[in-house]
């Protein structure tokens, strides 16, 4: 079982960076494929990011190509998202997810959640 934990989120201005950090409660996740989606009122959970195992290869969504990278320290256990050049639309409630289904970007492929933590960009 891996419980993670969101942290990092807040209120922010338009074209300033945040950075999410993820990491999981009382396990590690050095095996898992660590994916961000985030999701707004009314809509659904929307893939943003992931990142396998070793920390290579990480994969986007379109529409955040750019201004997110993700990464991870395993020595920390720790996955982190940065987003540069914020903007309203990327407000959301951000979740940390983790998957054995490496490459996935899909939501039923990631088994554990964390709670979330919310992002919002003021115009």
């Amino acid at each position: 079982q891996v419980q993670l934990v969101e942290s990092g989120g807040g209120t922010v201005q338009h074209g300033d960076s945040l950075r999410l950090s993820c990491t999981p409660s009382g396990s590690t996740f050095s095996r898992y494929t660590v994916g961000w989606f985030r999701q707004t009122p009314g809509k659904d959970r929307e893939f943003v990011a992931a990142i396998r195992p070793t920390g290579d290869t990480p994969y986007y969504a379109d529409s955040v190509w750019g201004r997110f990278t993700i990464s991870r320290d395993n020595a920390k256990n720790t996955v982190y998202l940065q987003i540069n050049s914020l903007k309203p639309e990327d407000t959301a409630i951000y979740y940390c997810a983790a998957t054995q289904m490496h490459g996935s970007r899909r939501f039923s492929a990631f088994g554990y959640w964390g709670q979330g933590t919310q992002v919002t960009v003021s115009p």
